[in-house]
């Protein structure tokens, strides 16, 4: 094995050093945030693109450069939606 070789990590693993959801890593890498390799059904991520995605700043939307799409600001773009109206018809005559 040549001393060079690159390591990788599992979905798991990277859930796990991160204290996440797996799922949120599966997002990340969906999203093009993480940088994955996929053989069949298995998917490993190579131990420095999660040492560079640590060093950008994983908060920021990942930090591959690429944009992560919209934040919840531009969802709601700071304006109040309103206040929900009560269902009075769930309620008996009495």
């Amino acid at each position: 094995m040549d001393g060079n070789e690159e390591s990788y990590l599992t979905v798991a693993e990277v859930a796990q050093k991160l204290q996440l959801n797996q799922q949120t890593v599966r997002n990340w890498i969906d999203q093009g945030s993480l940088r994955a390799l996929r053989v069949g059904r298995r998917v490993r991520i190579k131990r420095s693109d999660f040492e560079r995605l640590l060093a950008e700043g994983y908060t920021n939307g990942g930090g591959s450069g690429q944009d992560a799409g919209p934040s919840a600001e531009d969802f709601w773009g700071g304006e109040p939606v309103g206040v929900a109206e009560p269902d009075w018809s769930a309620e008996g005559d009495g």
